[in-house]
């Protein structure tokens, strides 16, 4: 039994409903429009809304979205087929309406479909019955029943005909790997069924017929192929020139020197850049945005316009013409092949097999029967749609803005509270230590907690972190006022408990802003995921950071994955905390493979709040997205 089924234009006007069990549609309708459609996440034409599922179908020509839902505990095998039904019936039967693209009309128009629908789904529930169980065969009714008893019986010293058959099938295999043209061994002369004229040949002359019938049909050059090819003259054995060494060395040594030049005995090196180390981060604390390009694209770019100025003007013109569509709607066969191209690129600059594959699904999703111009490729459109695509996935719902905040809970005099979390040395510490950086430069106090009390070594890391950052920012220059402060209790401590006295601890000497930090652990150890969902579910974090490394690319989405899971399955409560966003570190390792931020954003629908670009405080960027995609996009 269906709950609804709607039909939508992208606009966003309804032009036809159906309600079934359900009262509303309209909150999974709007969460599969802010989740999915808006997203460019339409890989899957599935989606799960609490206790309903969701299916949909664009349809890109005409700007419609049809969607059906029904509970998701059902096993309705007809809905795929109802769906396609459905968008052929109406699109054929309202063309005239839908055509004319404007909102007026469709608000004007009536689409009395009531009816229709209702024939569509009682035949696609006729057409989904299950049939009837086929009846057990008796024995009557086989083939060997059939057979007379004599066929059964085995007279002994004679062999089964079905084994005599399979010898003659093997020795008429052996003969036709000889080859025509190959010398028969003599054999006794047997009796051929093969009759000719009435009188049956041996074996030998069946083989010496064929074989004259074949050299006739294949012409006279058999005769001198089956001849010796080898030529009279012998070869030369060893060397025609031996090598002559000069006293042991190489003849010319200036061929194996890749020493650098050198000026006046001196090595030339690149003038350093001007890089201030300590106040990096911009004017007034400003993140600065992260810059994907490499310094090899200038050269990219001029010896790829050499080579097409060699090109002839009429290949040239005729290679332009070749791609273009010419007002076609696009198909899947039309897509398939630059589709498949796109996905080998993605997966080689990082991206996850599974995300590529679903953003390529989505993007065909997207462009299927949409209509394009006369002078578009098939190329050029599937790349902008991907680019589109993911730009947006880049920029998910919820934006990440720390300072706004932090002065938000400065107005309720409490502390701002961030707990890191992740999987071991993907850096969680030393990025905590370059966020307290861009905070101290912002004005606002910090209050290091050390909740990684399994670590050697992790609390004396970050005491020289908070030594190193109170050189930076002493309290004469802030009024006599401590900027930033370590809270830790040693080692072996329940990391739950440090981190509830340092918030305590924080309210009272007036902090701005807590930065938790945990031990490492991998997303398969149960006990450890229990004592992360304990912290996080008795502190009420404002916000839980994923610390990952872009180095990594399936592996991200199962970290992603099962640290959410867990987090959700050992949260005690009703409604689990989950991961608000990530902190995407080495990134200054990957060149232009930067295909793990593409995952991580996918897979969760959170966003990437900082990304690490080095190892000085300064070296912490916000995400560009354009400069990202166009680094991913870069062949």
């Amino acid at each position: 039994m269906l709950d609804f089924f709607t039909i939508f234009s992208k606009g966003g006007l309804v032009l036809w409903c159906f309600q079934g069990v359900s009262d509303s549609c309209t909150g999974p309708v709007n969460a599969l429009i802010r989740s999915v459609l808006l997203q460019e996440r339409g890989g899957n034409n599935s989606f799960t809304h609490e206790a309903l599922t969701l299916k949909y179908k664009l349809d890109n020509q005409f700007e419609l979205v049809f969607v059906v839902g029904f509970q998701k505990i059902l096993t309705l095998t007809y809905v795929d087929k109802l769906i396609d039904d459905v968008h052929r019936l109406f699109r054929d039967k309202y063309r005239t309406e839908i055509q004319q693209q404007s909102a007026l009309s469709l608000l004007n128009g009536t689409f009395d479909f009531q009816n229709d629908f209702l024939r569509l789904l009682r035949e696609a529930e006729e057409s989904s019955k299950i049939r009837a169980p086929t009846t057990m065969k008796k024995f009557e009714d086989s083939e060997k029943a059939k057979k007379p008893v004599r066929s059964m019986i085995e007279t002994r010293g004679e062999k089964p005909k079905e084994k005599a058959k399979n010898n003659k099938k093997k020795g008429a295999k052996k003969e036709g790997s000889d080859g025509p043209l190959a010398t028969s061994k003599a054999v006794p002369a047997e009796k051929s069924v093969v009759p000719e004229n009435g009188v049956e040949l041996s074996k030998e002359e069946l083989i010496r017929k064929k074989r004259e019938e074949f050299i006739q049909k294949h012409g006279k050059g058999m005769d001198k192929s089956s001849k010796s090819t080898k030529s009279d003259a012998p070869k030369e054995k060893g060397k025609k020139a031996p090598r002559v060494w000069a006293l042991g060395g190489y003849a010319n040594k200036e061929d194996l020197d890749y020493s650098p030049p050198t000026t006046n005995g001196a090595p030339e090196v690149a003038p350093p850049e001007d890089i201030n180390l300590i106040r990096g981060t911009g004017p007034g604390g400003q993140l600065q945005d992260l810059d994907c390009s490499s310094s090899d694209d200038e050269g990219a770019v001029q010896n790829s316009t050499k080579p097409s100025a060699t090109k002839g003007t009429l290949g040239g013109m005729f290679g332009m013409l070749k791609g273009l569509v010419g007002s076609k709607s696009l198909s899947r066969e039309d897509m398939e092949s630059v589709l498949d191209k796109m996905r080998d690129h993605l997966i080689a600059k990082n991206v996850a097999a599974d995300i590529a594959v679903q953003l390529c699904e989505s993007v065909a999703n997207k462009l299927e029967g949409k209509v394009m111009g006369t002078f578009s490729t098939v190329t050029s459109t599937v790349k902008q749609a991907l680019q589109e695509s993911l730009v947006q996935i880049l920029q998910p719902q919820r934006r990440v803005d720390m300072l706004r905040d932090i002065m938000d809970a400065q107005r309720h005099q409490r502390p701002y509270v961030v707990t890191f979390c992740g999987v071991n040395g993907v850096g969680k510490s030393t990025n905590l230590a370059k966020i307290s950086f861009w905070l101290l430069e912002n004005g606002f106090s910090v209050l290091i907690a050390a909740c990684d009390t399994f670590r050697a070594g992790a609390v004396e890391q970050l005491r020289t972190h908070t030594r190193r950052l109170s050189a930076l920012h002493p309290p004469e220059n802030h009024g006599g006022r401590t900027m930033v402060q370590l809270f830790e209790k040693g080692y072996g401590k329940d990391a739950a408990g440090i981190a509830m006295e340092a918030i305590a601890f924080a309210r009272n000497q007036g902090f701005d802003v807590v930065l938790v930090d945990t031990a490492g652990r991998m997303q398969d150890n149960a006990p450890l995921m229990t004592a992360l969902a304990k912290l996080i579910t008795v502190n009420t974090p404002d916000l839980v950071l994923f610390v990952g490394e872009a180095l990594v690319g399936n592996e991200a989405v199962d970290q992603l994955v099962k640290f959410n899971r867990a987090l959700a399955d050992h949260s005690m409560a009703q409604t689990p905390r989950l991961i608000d966003g990530i902190v995407l570190t080495k990134f200054d390792t990957i060149d232009d493979k930067v295909g793990a931020a593409i995952s991580m954003t996918y897979i969760t629908s959170k966003p990437i709040v900082f990304v690490g670009t080095g190892q000085t405080y300064c070296d912490l960027r916000s995400l560009n997205a354009k400069a990202v995609v166009a680094a991913l996009m870069k062949a």
